[in-house]
């Protein structure tokens, strides 16, 4: 078949996935949704009253023509984000994909409709409630890393090195919570190896192909027991899950094809 006709065919693929599965395995959470979440975070992750880990992933792509440094990132590559947020089982339950590698994680957020509605309260997450009978009311909240703003309904670890026990312990249980989306990316990229590499499509094909991975994602870890099992994916305890030393893998070899290559091969942009 002609480029054109593999473009096509790959484009309309990718949005039928999208359009077909999101409703069905990405939907919007209601408040009985962000309870539910909230329990198995505390179950599995003992971290109570936790609706979700939110991070952001660079997605590298070719830089694409007279785009300045928009694309650019703090990596030194180009590449659009892909920002999410899971539950306790590697689910994505929100993605807003396609913002600017320059952008940061927070500024992300900030301009994109999940941001506005979790900084205007307006996500429909649970009252608050007590964690003790005899304790103050905790809001339900989001866990993030120091890149992200502190909010009622956002937590983040606290600043600096030598800070009290107390701290420390909190931020290592927030560590461990927000370890979920990092496990979740890795997931992600190790099965849908297109992500190991470079795309060189346009930016909105990367966000199609992006889109379409995030959906088999969430549809194979329901639906298929092999596509993600413990020792894959890691536990509470610290141990690390196996799709750590793939990535690992996949970046020496190619980095080493890198190296052995006297000229690029010649690619076409979609």
């Amino acid at each position: 078949m002609g480029a054109s006709t593999v473009r096509a065919i790959i484009r309309q693929t990718c949005e039928t996935l999208w359009q077909k599965l999101s409703p069905v395995v990405l939907p919007v959470p209601s408040t009985a949704d962000w309870a539910k979440i909230a329990e198995d975070f505390e179950e599995k992750w003992n971290f109570p009253h936790c609706v979700g880990a939110i991070d952001g992933k660079h997605i590298n792509i070719k830089c694409p023509a007279k785009s300045g440094s928009m694309y650019y990132n703090h990596k030194s590559t180009y590449s659009i984000v892909l920002l999410a947020v899971c539950d306790g089982n590697y689910k994505f339950t929100v993605v807003d994909i396609g913002a600017y590698g320059s952008q940061s994680d927070g500024g992300i957020l900030r301009n994109s409709e999940f941001g506005k509605r979790l900084l205007e309260n307006n996500l429909g997450l649970p009252e608050d409630e007590q964690l003790q009978p005899e304790g103050i009311k905790i809001p339900y909240f989001f866990v993030g890393d120091a890149a992200f703003p502190l909010r009622d309904n956002l937590m983040r670890p606290y600043p600096g090195s030598f800070i009290p026990h107390d701290r420390e312990v909190f931020n290592m249980r927030l560590s461990r919570a927000r370890r979920t989306i990092e496990n979740s990316f890795g997931i992600l990229t190790v099965r849908w190896r297109i992500l190991l590499s470079n795309l060189y499509v346009s930016p909105d094909a990367a966000e199609l192909i992006v889109k379409a991975t995030v959906v088999l994602h969430n549809y194979l870890k329901v639906n298929d027991e092999c596509y993600c099992p413990e020792i894959f994916a890691g536990d509470m305890d610290g141990k690390e899950g196996l799709w750590r030393n793939e990535i690992v893998t996949s970046n020496n070899i190619s980095s080493i094809g890198r190296k052995k290559l006297i000229m690029p091969p010649k690619r076409h942009f979609t």
